[in-house]
């Protein structure tokens, strides 16, 4: 099972760099730092999700609040059968479904749109207050970039969820240590995470956000976790994969070029020692 989800993850990766590369723009960085964190919640048993019923009320929730790594997004939603992988080619063509960024509109299947940062945890945070309040079991998972934090509504946000119990949300924080132009601690530095955290009442936890068995760890923990909200603070490597592109600002928004294409595609499919 778990080189299973491995081999995923590489062939997520790939599926990643190509849709970039055929659109000529998009977030590789970004995307690549997250791929163990969605095929984890995706390909195991933490989130319940029904493809062949994408609207299905029983279902948990996941926002993509960095959601320029719709990319990477997009092909775990296709490999879990949520729509066909050959749409994956049509990243950010006009009028397609898989658009630079997630968009409800056109992609029925997901449970918000995103563009702008820092509103993901305010829309995880009213989605799970109204589970509470009909006392329905269903949990809402967001991902956000650790860069994103410097938007202050992931604050008031981050206020509102201890104050009202709600230990149906969990945030993962895709730490990777990079944002658009530069390292986080050099734009605005966001450490201690884990006491920031703390001190808004939220119960913490720190992993290898490559891991997917410390990931699934973690994402049991949360569920285990009564009367607080959970963030998990998944230390990641931007670019992940692609050695080029490894904490690299200048890949957070940049296409490979043909040659850097190939040898993105030759080193994702390396076979692993």
């Amino acid at each position: 099972m778990m080189n299973e989800l491995q081999q995923l993850c590489r062939q997520i990766r790939k599926d990643t760099v190509r849709s970039i590369y055929l659109a000529g723009s998009g977030h590789p960085g970004s995307s690549l730092s997250a791929v163990e964190i969605l095929v984890t919640l995706y390909f195991t048993d933490v989130f319940h999700c029904f493809p062949d019923q994408p609207q299905q009320p029983q279902r948990d929730r996941f926002i993509l609040s960095k959601g320029h790594a719709a990319p990477a997004y997009y092909s775990v939603l296709a490999h879990r059968g949520f729509f066909s992988e050959c749409q994956l080619s049509t990243l950010r063509v006009i009028g397609s479904a898989l658009q630079g960024h997630p968009n409800m509109e056109k992609l029925p299947c997901l449970d918000c749109s995103a563009g702008s940062l820092g509103q993901g945890l305010s829309i995880a945070n009213g989605m799970a207050y109204a589970f509470k309040y009909r006392h329905e079991p269903q949990r809402v998972y967001c991902l956000i970039g650790d860069g994103e934090q410097q938007e202050g509504q992931i604050w008031e946000a981050a206020l509102f969820a201890p104050q009202y119990q709600l230990d149906n949300v969990c945030l993962i924080v895709d730490c990777n240590g990079m944002q658009l132009v530069d390292a986080v601690d050099d734009i605005k530095n966001m450490h201690p995470m884990d006491k920031k955290w703390q001190s808004f009442g939220w119960h913490v936890i720190k992993t290898d956000g490559h891991d997917i068995g410390a990931l699934h760890d973690a994402f049991i923990r949360a569920k285990k976790c009564k009367g607080r909200p959970t963030v998990i603070l998944a230390h990641t490597v931007k670019g992940k994969g692609v050695s080029y592109m490894e904490n690299q600002a200048k890949w957070h928004g940049t296409a490979p070029n043909e040659a850097q294409y190939k040898e993105a595609m030759r080193e994702l499919s390396r076979e692993v020692p």
